[in-house]
Formats: C-alpha cells, sequence, structure tokens
C-alpha cells in the first residue's frame, strides 16, 4: 500500500496526485533491484521496495537530513529491502549494470551536466535496465509556477537582475530531453502527459506558509525592501485564495513521465 498524505504539508503531500500516476507507471516486478534519484524522504523509494518485494530498492540524495529522515520513517515502516545513501547520482560511482530500473520524481532536472549524469545512471543500470522518471512540463503549462511568478514580479517593487536558480523545467522539451538521453546511450526515449494537481495545503495560511519556503520565493523576498515584501506576500495570499476548494488549495500542474532503456 502506499503511504496515507500526511496532516503536516511536506513534498510528499504536495505531489500525493503525482506519486499515484507514477507508481502505475513504474512496472516494477517482484525481483527487481531499484535505483531511485533524488529519493528525498524516501517515499517513492519505499513504495519501489514494496513493489520489489524480493528485490531490493536503494534511494540516492545530495541532501544529509532527508537521508536521514528516510531511514527513520523506513525502519518505522519496518522494510529490510530498502537502504539509502547520500550520493550525486550524476557522479557517484554505482556498481556497474546492477540495477533493473532507474526511477525518480522530479529529481533530475538540476543536473549540472545532463548527457554525463544519464550516462552514469545508464551504466548503472543492466542490459535492458529501463529508466522512468517524472519531470516537470514548460512553466507556462504549470499554474502554480506561473501564479506565484505574477505574485512576486507585479509591480514596481519587484526586484531587478534575480541571480540564476536552477530551472525546474530544464526537461520540459521533449526534442531536447530525447537528443541529451540518445548521447547518454539510452533508447527508446517516450513521454507520457500527466495532469493533475499541487496540493498545498488545507487553507489559505497553510498554502502560504508552503509557499514562502520555496527557495525561489525565498530570494526574492529577501531582496525587497520590508513593505515590497510585504506587498508580495500579500499577492500571494491572494492568488492562494483564489484556489482553495473543500478539500484544500490546489493549484494545476502537468508534468512528464519519461521513460527509456539501455540497450
Amino acid at each position: 500500500m502506499s503511504e496515507p498524505a500526511r496532516t503536516r504539508l511536506d513534498y510528499d503531500a504536495e505531489l500525493q496526485r503525482h506519486n499515484e500516476v507514477l507508481r502505475g507507471a513504474y512496472g516494477i516486478r517482484p525481483h527487481d533491484h531499484v535505483l531511485d534519484i533524488g529519493c528525498g524522504a524516501g517515499q517513492t523509494t519505499r513504495d519501489a521496495g514494496r513493489m520489489a518485494r524480493h528485490g531490493a530498492a536503494l534511494g540516492v540524495d545530495v541532501s544529509a537530513s532527508m537521508i536521514e529522515r528516510a531511514r527513520r520513517l523506513t525502519d518505522a515502516a519496518g522494510l529490510p529491502n530498502v537502504s539509502f545513501e547520500r550520493a550525486d547520482a550524476a557522479t557517484h560511482s554505482f556498481p556497474p549494470a546492477s540495477f533493473d530500473i532507474a526511477i525518480s520524481r522530479f529529481g533530475t532536472m538540476f543536473f549540472a551536466d545532463p548527457v554525463a549524469a544519464f550516462a552514469n545512471i545508464r551504466r548503472a543500470l543492466r542490459p535492458g535496465g529501463r529508466l522512468v522518471m517524472m519531470v516537470w512540463r514548460e512553466h507556462d503549462r504549470n499554474e502554480w509556477s506561473v501564479s506565484i511568478e505574477r505574485a512576486l514580479a507585479r509591480g514596481a517593487d519587484a526586484p531587478a537582475d534575480p541571480p540564476a536558480q536552477p530551472d525546474p523545467f530544464s526537461l520540459a522539451d521533449p526534442g531536447l530531453t530525447e537528443r541529451m538521453l540518445d548521447e547518454a546511450g539510452l533508447v527508446e526515449v517516450s513521454f507520457t502527459d500527466v495532469h493533475v494537481p499541487v496540493y498545498y495545503g488545507p487553507d489559505v495560511a497553510a498554502a502560504l506558509d508552503w509557499v514562502r519556503g520555496f527557495s525561489s520565493v525565498k530570494d526574492v523576498l529577501q531582496r525587497l525592501d520590508p513593505a515590497s515584501a510585504q506587498g508580495a506576500v500579500e499577492r500571494l495570499r491572494g492568488a492562494l485564495a483564489g484556489h482553495v476548494s473543500g478539500d484544500g488549495v490546489w493549484l494545476d500542474s502537468r508534468a512528464w513521465i519519461v521513460a527509456a532503456r539501455r540497450p
């Protein structure tokens, strides 16, 4: 069974609808060995471990705190075939040809050198092994991103020349992404559209708290003077208030499930 949405808002709760779709796309078999790239607190790794009940699932993430939390939650869940390692999947020396499938839920968009990173993941896959990853589609197809951008950029108080940020939409273009995966030695690349909303909390206050924690939002607010920052926060509050329903605050989103195979 999948893990229930938590009462406190976190990344797993935000992506609960995406996770349902992604679990159905994995195609993990009972004896598979699974690599989970950018595993965060390990929900996707635990899901994989339950599917590969006679195999194993390894989650990797660059965040030590996330790996520590993933281990605690996994110990509590009693899943001895699930393990975690702090590592950067782009460069880590995985045992070659040791995994049947590599999965990722929004964990592959920030590679500094995507071709080299995907080539490293390909080497970790067995011949015939598969990559199944979820990535965001274009910014303008994601209501959550458009709404936040408009709220922060509106008016003369918007800060100029923001510093470069990691691009969550770097794999949105199917043509570019397919070329990168092809250069990395992966074949049979396919794209499946995913159209489900993100969850930002039970009410506007919780949603505003959650969005203010985004690194891109924090950066903008920190560069504004106090009055302008308060104005931006109020615009965010208003934008989120337009998305309240009977079961919380939901904003539309679009993503790809990208699949490929090692020859």
